[in-house]
């Protein structure tokens, strides 16, 4: 199954004047999580998050990122392990804002939208201006909410140490459907391709799932695929991150204020945890094995 996807997505891509033709990836420190805090939250939040992986945070800004009014207090968490874009809403947050998981800088957004559709993408917000260049909503197959945007001005940032996983969990049916848009999109490959293993790393020791890691010039990607039915916090969790040392790593975490909400455990050849930020943002957090 993981040839024959692969082999499909890099045939469709390199069609003559396929939309998808064109790779609009930037680099992964460009590619940001969105987290959405209550305004009393952020402070706490991104000072806990940065104590744990290190980094900056830029100055708080309040500003209209939506096509429609609204207000929110913006700022950027850049780290070793990834990038955040934080938002405190003052004011309701218009639909379908929130919906979205990341945030992708792209080269070219009219075309990327473009591209986006053709590989089987639904448009949820059309490009629109924001006050540091263009962004557009989308969503792929199973429901997963991502921006593409674009800068006026072309950013420039660090790379990162490790490269942040986007975490998606899927209904077996909705994951192929999902893969073969994404990609398609990303030209992005498949690293491994567990059709069946046990679900007892996912809160579902009773069960089978699929688990796939994804790789491309947008980041790691992992897609676990089963029923539907995760307990939590399986599936609250948008991001995971990569770190060498994951015991030290969780105590400094507690020590910030995150709490741990899912111990150190093996998962495919790894360490992998999970904790809550205050204000609430869940984040997957995986070491070597035995780490």
């Amino acid at each position: 199954m993981k040839a024959i996807v692969g082999l499909v997505a890099g045939v469709i891509a390199m069609l003559p004047g396929s939309a998808s033709a064109r790779d609009f990836a930037v680099s992964p420190q460009y590619d940001s999580t969105h987290v959405y805090v209550a305004p009393a939250d952020i402070n706490a939040f991104l000072t806990s998050f940065t104590a744990t992986f290190g980094g900056s945070v830029t100055k708080p800004n309040l500003v209209q990122v939506t096509p429609t009014p609204s207000k929110t207090i913006s700022q950027l968490a850049q780290t070793p392990v990834g990038t955040l874009s934080v938002f405190a809403f003052q004011t309701p947050i218009p639909f379908p804002f929130g919906s979205e998981r990341t945030g992708y800088l792209v080269t070219d957004l009219d075309a990327a939208v473009a591209a986006a559709k053709a590989a089987g993408a639904t448009v949820l917000v059309e490009p629109f201006p924001d006050p540091i260049g263009r962004d557009a909503l989308i969503q792929w197959p199973g429901g997963v909410g991502m921006q593409l945007y674009w800068h006026t001005v072309a950013p420039h940032y660090p790379a990162l140490a490790t490269i942040p996983e986007n975490r998606i969990y899927l209904t077996k049916g909705a994951a192929d459907a999902f893969l073969r848009a994404w990609l398609r999109f990303s030209h992005g490959h498949i690293l491994s391709d567990h059709s069946v293993i046990s679900g007892a790393a996912f809160g579902r020791s009773e069960s089978q799932v699929r688990l796939v890691r994804i790789q491309s010039r947008y980041g790691e990607m992992v897609v676990v695929a089963g029923d539907g039915a995760w307990p939590w916090p399986y599936g609250r969790e948008i991001s995971g991150y990569g770190v060498t040392d994951l015991a030290a790593t969780l105590e400094k975490a507690n020590a910030a204020g995150a709490v741990t909400l899912i111990s150190a455990h093996d998962v495919d050849g790894r360490q992998e945890a999970m904790l809550q930020f205050p204000g609430g943002y869940i984040a997957a957090v995986h070491g070597p094995a035995g780490r």
